[in-house]
């Protein structure tokens, strides 16, 4: 009865994501020209889509590789790009708040086989990325105001943001003693203090959390010059500094619970954000869903990847039942 309503109650939210996407797709169907958005898809080749689509997945195979090494390479780096793009496919069809990283530390943890660094290094990870995606918003913010030579302070407030970062780290085992000393019976206690440790053991390598971010700076900007390649077929014409400032930004807003993987919300944020500096909101919506395409896309082909080499998991499974056993 319970899982009953634990997949009701999933099955709800993601019926209200759907309806959240359908809201949102509707209004820019209703609102913009239709015309002018089915123009735009019309203007994408097939060379250019599938161009788009091999490096967007090399950026993802890099994406995984930096994941791995949060990880400690602590499990087989086939592994994990098999994790990283089986989490590609949850996003576009798990149900509510089962998504994409439980699905990948779910692989992940059948042959690392520790749960709290799993948790700390998809946290991370998650941390990581926000901070490149706010870095690279505000390079092009900086670039928009005509202030190109200020770009330093971009670097500086970057630096900031993971000094922040590596703070934050190390505050946290401090945290834990202190919330479940105030409130002792409080459960988990054992999982939080084994958690924040791995968070304290990431903490003591300042060059890794270096170099992830260099990683996913230059991961999240390559998807930036891609979109960017995709907006310019379509007729979009905008300077490059606006798709820096305005493609992070949308993509951190959509990461909102209020849609299905961002689509409808992600569209209409930056055509909002990049309507002042002269787009056409149709075009930068036609390009958009182009680029919600390559997103299925590569979901649909994590999906395969992984029940092509679904087997893969069974040897990990057997040693660990032996080793129980």
């Amino acid at each position: 009865m319970n899982d009953a309503k634990k997949t009701g109650k999933s099955v709800r939210n993601w019926g209200i994501r759907a309806a959240g996407s359908a809201l949102f797709l509707g209004a820019l169907f209703w609102f913009l020209p239709r015309d002018a958005i089915i123009a735009g898809f019309s203007r994408i080749t097939f060379g250019l889509f599938s161009g788009v689509l091999a490096i967007f997945f090399l950026g993802h195979v890099a994406a995984a590789a930096k994941w791995w090494l949060l990880l400690g390479r602590g499990i087989p780096f086939g592994t994990a790009i098999k994790a990283h793009f089986a989490g590609l496919a949850a996003n576009l069809c798990l149900p509510g708040a089962v998504g994409g990283d439980a699905v990948r530390a779910g692989i992940a943890h059948l042959e690392m086989r520790d749960g709290p660094k799993m948790a700390a290094g998809a946290v991370a990870d998650r941390m990581i990325d926000m901070v490149a995606l706010a870095f690279l918003a505000l390079a092009g913010a900086l670039a928009l105001r005509g202030e190109a030579g200020k770009l330093p302070l971009a670097l500086e407030a970057g630096g900031v943001l993971v000094v922040l970062l590596i703070l934050s780290i190390y505050a946290l085992p401090g945290l834990v003693r202190a919330i479940w000393g105030a409130f002792p019976k409080l459960p988990a206690q054992d999982l939080a203090e084994k958690v924040s440790r791995s968070f304290s053991d990431l903490g003591r390598r300042p060059g890794l959390l270096l170099v992830t971010l260099l990683m996913s700076v230059t991961i999240q900007g390559a998807f930036i010059g891609l979109s960017i390649r995709l907006a310019v077929a379509v007729g979009v014409d905008v300077p490059n500094a606006a798709w820096f400032f305005a493609w992070p930004l949308a993509k951190i807003i959509a990461i909102l619970p209020i849609s299905l993987g961002g689509l409808g919300v992600r569209e209409s944020s930056l055509a909002a954000l990049l309507v002042p500096y002269g787009a056409q909101a149709a075009q930068v919506v036609a390009a958009g869903l182009v680029w919600q395409a390559v997103l299925i896309v590569a979901g649909l082909a994590g999906a395969i990847i992984l029940m092509l080499s679904g087997a893969g998991l069974r040897p990990a499974k057997m040693a660990s039942q032996k080793s129980e056993g």
